[in-house]
């Protein structure tokens, strides 16, 4: 059955945002009602159709009333926060993770009208180490980084998920792991490190990187809403970028440094309020991950767009990053230390 009203949560977040805006520009949806604390900025508000906003938080138990009052047959659940691009209260964040995952799925759950759930997941619930897989599949352990961070949230939403699957056989249920996510507009973790003129890295590592842009991200989550692909489902883009290729694509400056050194860097960088530098994400930068995107190719059936590269390239034009030194000025320092160091050996003869 195709939907036809449908709620949206975390529609104050871009991603959430965007959809409820796409989604409220289609003829066939009879309502779309998105959900958060906050309203959607302005310019989804301006282009939203028919789509309504109705401040509600998914912690209290009323989300059930919206749900059933609304007659809601299609829930969207977007509003999960993997990494949040700066510091943030982590007791807040865990709480619309794992309670407020557990108060809308209890209202899924006794409403009958509902009969399809779409899950924003992230890959980040298989960890990252060094004795992780190459590529990680649908069907590899979920082991997070950390047992207190934001991705083991997600592997616990994804249990509460599975939970309501075996007592709802009837719901058609999609779960989407996103990898880490760029764009020109997306504020990320990944978006905040890579514009700092000066990118900390761990000495002797250079991961292996598949980002997402946010464009196949809400294509994705917005297929899912209209037709039925029940499954978890591996979302990225095609190909890998290694972190040093990325640090000189954006035309940033490398710093490596010793992998002890790096989590006091984190707490300046968290203490300054610039990103939010946490161990889940010490580990990606460490080791990396890539992961096996053949089922959502396959059966989903979706080609994303954007390869890795290229979403990172869009990235990069879109935030109007500049080299941190270009070419002349640079070739002009390395002739002065070059110079230099002649200069120096001359001396001492």
């Amino acid at each position: 059955m195709p939907s036809n009203i449908v709620l949206v949560t975390g529609v104050g977040g871009e991603l959430g945002g965007r959809l409820l805006a796409r989604l409220g520009n289609n003829p066939d949806l009879e309502r779309v009602i998105g959900v958060d604390t906050t309203p959607p900025r302005r310019s989804v508000l301006r282009r939203m159709g028919h789509a309504e906003f109705v401040r509600a938080d998914i912690r209290n138990p009323l989300i059930a009333k919206v749900i059933s009052s609304a007659k809601v047959d299609t829930v969207v659940h977007a509003s999960t926060t993997v990494h949040p691009a700066g510091p943030g209260r982590r007791t807040a964040i865990k709480e619309v993770n794992v309670i407020g995952t557990m108060r809308l799925l209890a209202a899924c759950q006794r409403s009958p009208r509902v009969r399809k759930l779409v899950v924003k997941s992230t890959a980040a619930v298989y960890g990252a180490g060094p004795r992780s897989p190459a590529v990680f599949t649908e069907d590899s352990a979920l082991i997070p980084t950390s047992t207190s961070g934001y991705a083991k949230d997600a592997v616990e939403m994804e249990g509460y998920v599975r939970g309501l699957e075996r007592r709802r056989p009837d719901l058609t249920v999609t779960t989407a792991r996103f990898l880490n996510l760029i764009g020109p507009e997306t504020d990320t973790v990944l978006a905040r490190y890579f514009a700092l003129p000066v990118v900390p890295t761990v000495l002797g590592y250079d991961a292996r990187m598949q980002l997402l842009h946010t464009s196949d991200a809400l294509a994705v989550l917005e297929l899912a809403t209209l037709q039925d692909k029940p499954g978890v489902f591996n979302v990225g883009g095609d190909g890998v970028i290694t972190l040093s290729q990325a640090i000189r694509r954006a035309g940033r400056i490398e710093l490596p440094m010793p992998r002890s050194a790096v989590p006091s860097v984190g707490r300046v960088l968290r203490g300054a309020r610039v990103v939010d530098f946490s161990a889940d994400q010490v580990r990606l930068l460490n080791f990396g991950r890539v992961v096996d995107t053949s089922r959502l190719k396959e059966t989903f059936g979706y080609l994303p767009r954007w390869t890795t590269r290229e979403a990172f390239d869009d990235y990069v034009a879109g935030r109007g990053l500049r080299p941190v030194l270009d070419g002349h000025r640079l070739s002009d320092l390395v002739g002065k230390v070059a110079v230099a160091a002649a200069t120096g050996q001359a001396g001492r003869r």
